[in-house]
């Protein structure tokens, strides 16, 4: 599902044929449409709850993968990078139908101090799971739909307590899915080494790896140090800069692609820390490649 040479788009961020509701950094994205089977990659700067009407939209991290269809829906946790297969079914007309909410983590806590609830760490681990969509769900979601045709004109705070009423409906309606809500302001502690290869050529923070090994950014870089005995930035730059350099050797693959491929930002930031390490452009060593692959088969 997807090519290994593939950008993550960061999300949420609009995309062509894709609406968006944004406010303040909460953002809805909801997407109706004929479609075939599209493919891709995302890195989920926000936790998202991902909600399908009609059609089947398939995601993948890891060694996991999820089916969500018609009236389904499924929780997946920030700082990750998924491939996705989504497409509308024939018995449907192809329609492919579905909402994105992007719960940040200052909404969870506002969502927790106005409804007294527990805190995350008496909660027992749930894993992730598909859910059902029940009616007074597909309400909800149905009362947004008028929004995505005028955008602008949606007062900031409109969206803000739509996200909270949505929240408030999954605790009447799913305590399972609530959990898992619950547990998001606290990642459990992981292995920082499992964190850090898991997630080495993605486009992912310090800060959001902190998040995903369970520390906060300042342990983190303290734990990681004594680990590889460099500093987090430093060694995780030489490494992507490692992959790129075997990258680069194969003609067929642009240097685009390659900065892609290993988690940098975009190709001149790429340029630049690769001429800070090596002393030359990534073409010039592109070219020697080339010069060298030629001189050998000569």
């Amino acid at each position: 599902m997807g090519s290994v040479i593939s950008k993550a788009v960061k999300m949420p961020q609009g995309l062509s044929g894709v609406g968006m509701l944004k406010m303040k950094g909460l953002s809805v994205m909801g997407a109706c449409a004929y479609s075939d089977i599209q493919t891709g990659r995302m890195y989920l700067q926000d936790h998202v709850l991902l909600a399908v009407l009609e059609g089947v939209y398939i995601v993948r991290y890891g060694d996991q993968e999820y089916t969500v269809r018609k009236n389904e829906m499924v929780l997946l946790h920030k700082g990750i990078v998924i491939e996705y297969k989504k497409y509308g079914e024939e018995d449907s007309r192809r329609v492919l139908d579905y909402m994105m909410f992007f719960l940040k983590d200052e909404l969870l806590h506002e969502f927790m101090k106005i409804s007294s609830l527990p805190s995350s760490e008496s909660v027992s681990p749930v894993p992730v799971a598909v859910h059902s969509v029940n009616e007074r769900l597909l309400s909800y979601i149905a009362s947004l739909k008028p929004y995505f045709d005028e955008p602008e004109g949606i007062q900031d705070e409109l969206i803000k307590l739509k996200m909270l009423e949505l929240l408030f409906d999954i605790l009447d309606a799913d305590k399972g899915l609530l959990n898992q809500i619950l547990q998001l302001r606290q990642q459990r502690r992981t292995s920082i080494v499992e964190v850090v290869e898991k997630n080495l050529l993605n486009p992912i923070s310090l800060q959001d790896l902190a998040y995903l090994s369970g520390r906060s950014l300042s342990t983190f870089k303290r734990e990681f140090r004594k680990i590889y005995n460099e500093p987090a930035i430093q060694w995780i730059r030489n490494r992507r800069l490692e992959k790129a350099k075997e990258l680069l050797t194969h003609p067929g693959i642009s240097i685009t692609e390659v900065c892609m491929a290993t988690g940098f930002e975009n190709v001149s930031h790429f340029s630049k820390v690769w001429k800070k390490k090596y002393g030359v452009p990534p073409s010039a060593m592109r070219n020697r490649s080339a010069s060298e692959k030629y001189i050998v088969e000569g």
